[in-house]
């Protein structure tokens, strides 16, 4: 598949994702006003005490539509978590030059290109946290020259940002070594990801190459997790349709469902404490990504199959308890409370878990007739 092919595939998937709208704010840094998109998940409006991760998009013209496609495409499939993503619109004649000053001798924004850092900082990112429901994790994007005004984030002590994408950005001055120093040394975590191609402008490729190797010659820092891609093919441009889904997967990594992988290297291998080792995925959800979210049925039953084959029985009672807090009202938590006394052979125990589900709402394939099957197999 080519790349002009992916991201057609990614803007015609646009429509699907719900309440895209335009805003201006008037920047008094700027003494302009500025124009944004924000596209809100399906449910934002019906969900009125979830809050979402930001995915603050430089480039917004033309890079907010590709995000917008990756976001509804893997929505479906539960992925990645929902979110919110606001496209900064700079395509006006020279207005993204102007935002993008840099200063050559300290490589930090100058004039224009400072004030502009200003109103992300002080004015945009405080008018969003006000107005949308936002969680405390938020990721800022760009390509080349934003890309790179993008890192330079890294020197705030209270940057708003905890993940950057990095699109074959212009690495000013001699931060291809400055920036690597401030990633060594943070003190909070922090997602960086940076690609480009082969077919990338040589003089950007050089540095970013370099930078890479300054990077992963770091002391091991656990608060930095740091993702690179080099793609075969491709050109300056095509970088940013390649590297979307790369960068969203690699910050969202945590989110993701258990996968077999997961589950044949982390899971299956415990000598115990499977029940723990579910909470805990989902605790580092929370923590990290800002999602509180309720444990997926085919994650309860990973860990299922994994006490099983472990004859870990005693932890179903755990699992169980973990379903109800998570399930009040469906069936599987008295599903696994008959499921552990089926196992240590109590059945008629067992059988009254499992007629107890008749008064419960069903959940996949835990239905009322299934869970009258359960008891009556175990009651004879």
């Amino acid at each position: 598949m080519t790349y002009k092919t992916l991201l057609l595939l990614l803007v015609a998937a646009v429509p699907l994702f719900a309440q895209k709208k335009a805003e201006e704010i008037f920047s008094q840094n700027l003494n302009a006003k500025r124009t944004f998109t924000v596209t809100l998940p399906p449910y934002y409006k019906q969900d009125k005490d979830k809050k979402y991760p930001l995915i603050l998009v430089l480039d917004g013209d033309y890079m907010a539509a590709p995000f917008e496609g990756i976001f509804n495409y893997t929505g479906y499939w539960d992925e990645l978590p929902e979110a919110i993503i606001v496209g900064v619109d700079q395509n006006y004649a020279d207005q993204r030059q102007q935002d993008c000053l840099i200063n050559a001798t300290t490589g930090l924004p100058e004039g224009n290109g400072g004030k502009f850092f200003m109103f992300i900082n002080d004015e945009l990112m405080p008018y969003l946290d006000k107005t949308y429901r936002l969680s405390p994790f938020k990721v800022i994007a760009g390509h080349d020259a934003t890309a790179y005004m993008a890192s330079l984030f890294l020197y705030r002590d209270n940057s708003p940002f905890k993940g950057y994408i990095n699109f074959s950005p212009d690495l000013q001055a001699n931060m291809e070594n400055l920036l690597p120093e401030v990633l060594g040394k943070i003190k909070t975590p922090v997602f960086f990801y940076m690609c480009t191609t082969e077919g990338d402008a040589p003089k950007l490729r050089k540095k970013i190459k370099a930078m890479d190797e300054t990077i992963k010659a770091l002391p091991k820092n656990n608060n930095l997790k740091y993702v690179f891609e080099e793609f075969a093919s491709g050109s300056h441009y095509s970088v940013v349709p390649y590297g979307i889904p790369g960068a969203l997967y690699s910050i969202f990594d945590s989110y993701r469902p258990i996968s077999p992988t997961e589950y044949k290297d982390r899971i299956e291998t415990l000598p115990s404490g499977y029940v723990d080792y579910l909470k805990e995925k989902y605790d580092v959800i929370e923590k990290d990504l800002g999602v509180k979210m309720v444990i997926r049925l085919g994650d309860f039953k990973a860990i299922e199959a994994a006490i099983l084959k472990n004859a870990a029985y005693k932890e179903l009672r755990d699992l169980a308890s973990l379903a109800k807090k998570n399930y009040p009202k469906k069936t599987i938590g008295e599903y696994y409370d008959g499921l552990y006394y089926e196992m240590l052979g109590d059945n008629k125990k067992a059988n009254r878990a499992y007629m107890n589900g008749y008064t419960l709402d069903p959940i996949g394939e835990y239905t009322k007739d299934f869970m009258i099957t359960k008891g009556e197999s175990v009651k004879q």
